[in-house]
């Protein structure tokens, strides 16, 4: 865990304090902040693998923040403190994507045990990012071809129907779809599904053909 940097906002300075010291201790970095405008001035939400974000602050609360971050298409793994949280503003929270929902005093353990599920989500997330880059980087390796041969393949038609639409023989689609198995690094079809799905493949095909 060290080395990984907690971000924090809350309008508490005294808590900010406790929580950046109990955090330390622990072996975190920590970036803490009085104000969701001073988080959002310093900040880019690609860089937090964890947000510890105080519900009521003046201007712009916490749950506006997060819709905001929401909206510009950011994944930043959320744990909401609160002093006087409800049922339904948990619920909120949670179901726009909120990892947890603590209330003030946080019991340490608890805080820990949310922080660990944040970071495993952020640690996924970003799995999935470099995941989808490296298959939208294989994908531009294929020939205008071979992306035909792709979309016919992730459509589950037979070579035979493929060689049908493209105008060419049943061989050929073959000799395609291995240079597209091998260049897509897929090692079944299950696997080139899965790829092609990833980067929206397909769609980028019909973009394609409809310019």
């Amino acid at each position: 865990m060290n080395g990984t940097t907690i971000h924090l906002v809350d309008d508490d300075a005294g808590l900010r304090k406790a929580l950046s010291r109990l955090l330390r201790a622990e072996g975190y970095e920590v970036r803490a902040f009085a104000s969701a405008a001073e988080f959002l001035g310093a900040c880019h939400a690609q860089e937090i693998e964890c947000l510890l974000l105080d519900v009521s602050m003046p201007d712009l609360d916490g749950l506006e923040l997060q819709r905001r971050l929401v909206r510009s298409g950011a994944t930043v793994p959320i744990v909401f403190l609160t002093g006087h949280g409800d049922i339904p503003m948990s619920v909120r929270a949670v179901k726009a994507g909120a990892v947890d929902f603590l209330t003030k005093p946080v019991d340490e353990s608890e805080l820990m045990r949310a922080i660990g599920a944040a970071l495993r989500e952020s640690a996924a997330d970003r799995d999935e990012r470099d995941e989808t880059a490296r298959a939208a980087a294989r994908f531009s390796r294929l020939t205008p071809r071979e992306r035909e041969v792709l979309e016919g393949v992730v459509a589950g038609k037979p070579n035979k129907i493929i060689a049908s639409e493209l105008g060419t023989c049943e061989q050929t689609v073959k000799v395609h779809r291995g240079r597209v198995m091998e260049k897509m690094s897929a090692e079944s079809l299950a696997d080139l599904v899965r790829a092609a799905d990833r980067i929206g493949a397909v769609k980028k095909l019909a973009v394609c053909k409809a310019v």
